[in-house]
């Protein structure tokens, strides 16, 4: 039997950073958009659409708020640069005003002695030009192969939701792909200088580093794609760059190896990632941590439907087991369905060194406490997770307050 609570292997110590950082425990917040920044412009018209956001005093104390001594949070996902944003009230990290809003998130998890990593986030083609200004760019030309998928919100000016296909994203050229590595470099120099404790590159979830690892998005025939080893050469190229620009001790990745988010549907899948993972491991002994999402959780399809992807896939009973030993001592993190339920005796195992949690870490600021203390975890609101809302605490920092009955 695995104990559970305080003398959990949860609530263990964990060295992270290539010795850099001590954690006082693995419970790890997760990177979780919730587009509650502060739009740049005070007014919204249709020939001057807000684009950029920055963290306001709200974002402040949400992180403030899921800040535990020695615990680590990772950001929610910070756009390098105007045209990789993917949603509105998403506070990227390339104008001064950015720089100042994320100072301030990081001053407050610093002072309750908490830890927190940037997390780089680059839509790629999953964004429209109504949200960025420009075209969509990705590692090819590739039409979303979805014709009714649409864009996550209605843009300001339009009546409708507007669809992915009716926008494909221009293919990158080779001197664009330097220029969005750069922006990547700019964005981590900026991080690691208004004190965030490192960055952590968001290479899942069909973004654009995955964009680029998914054959049936990356239809290059140049370096850039036409097998598992090419279409890997992008990441590998960009996280060469920023362990030029940060160190690898202040440097992760988040990976997605079996995901469908976005439309990411490519095959080769163990060729591909097992590549990119034994080339990460072997270029970058001393990344500070890796994180992985679990096969089987997905965030749109149930866990039988994505079954079924896994089956087709040649893949049906797939676990992490084989990247957790190409990582062999570099810290290793899961991602994808844990609670109060499942998460003991993990640790224990060995299997992973930390556990990364999404929704209930929205729903209970406090998840760190009510896990040690064998507490009840309050249910999330889902229909409050993506702003922006008129009132954007609600859902939001508000959840302590429910909780001891003063709202």
């Amino acid at each position: 039997m695995h104990s559970k609570g305080p003398h959990s292997g949860l609530f263990q110590p964990l060295v992270i950073g290539c010795g850099k950082i001590t954690l006082e425990h693995r419970v790890i917040h997760a990177a979780l958009t919730r587009n509650r920044g502060v739009p740049l412009n005070a007014v919204n018209t249709p020939d001057k659409p807000n684009r950029i956001w920055y963290p306001g005093n709200l974002m402040v104390e949400y992180y403030d708020q899921r800040t535990t001594k020695g615990g680590l949070l990772i950001s929610e996902g910070v756009p390098p640069s105007l045209e990789s944003n993917g949603m509105p009230g998403v506070p990227g990290l390339f104008t001064r005003e950015q720089e100042d809003g994320w100072r301030k998130v990081v001053d407050a998890v610093h002072r309750k002695g908490g830890y927190i990593y940037c997390q780089l986030w680059h839509a790629g083609r999953a964004t429209v030009p109504q949200m960025t200004g420009s075209q969509p760019v990705s590692a090819s030309a590739t039409t979303w192969d979805s014709p009714e998928e649409h864009y996550s919100h209605i843009p300001f000016g339009e009546e409708k939701p507007v669809r992915y296909a009716d926008h494909p994203p221009v293919e990158l050229s080779v001197a664009h792909i330097k220029k969005t590595i750069s922006d990547y470099c700019e964005a981590a120099k900026s991080a690691m200088r208004i004190g965030f404790d490192g960055v952590e590159l968001h290479a899942g979830n069909g973004y654009l580093p995955e964009q680029f690892l998914s054959s049936n998005i990356n239809r290059r025939t140049d370096q850039y794609g036409g097998s598992p080893e090419k279409r890997c050469l992008f990441v590998l190229e960009l996280m060469e760059d920023l362990l030029n620009a940060v160190g690898d001790e202040n440097l992760a990745i988040r990976l997605s190896p079996f995901g469908l988010f976005n439309q990411a549907r490519g095959e080769q899948r163990m060729e591909t990632w097992l590549h990119l993972c034994k080339t990460l491991k072997e270029k970058h002994p001393y990344l500070s941590y890796v994180s992985f999402i679990e096969p089987r959780y997905e965030q749109i399809f149930s866990y039988e439907e994505k079954d079924k992807f896994l089956l087709s896939w040649g893949l049906p009973d797939v676990n992490l087991d084989e990247f957790r030993r190409v990582f062999g001592n570099t810290p290793f993190f899961s991602a994808g369905g844990w609670n109060d339920k499942n998460s003991w005796g993990v640790i224990e195992s060995g299997k992973y060194d930390a556990l990364v949690y999404g929704r209930y870490y929205i729903s209970n600021p406090d998840l760190v406490d009510r896990l040690k203390k064998g507490l009840p975890l309050t249910q999330y609101d889902r229909s409050r997770f993506y702003g922006p809302f008129e009132d954007n605490a609600i859902g939001y920092t508000d959840y302590l307050k429910t909780q001891s009955g003063l709202v």
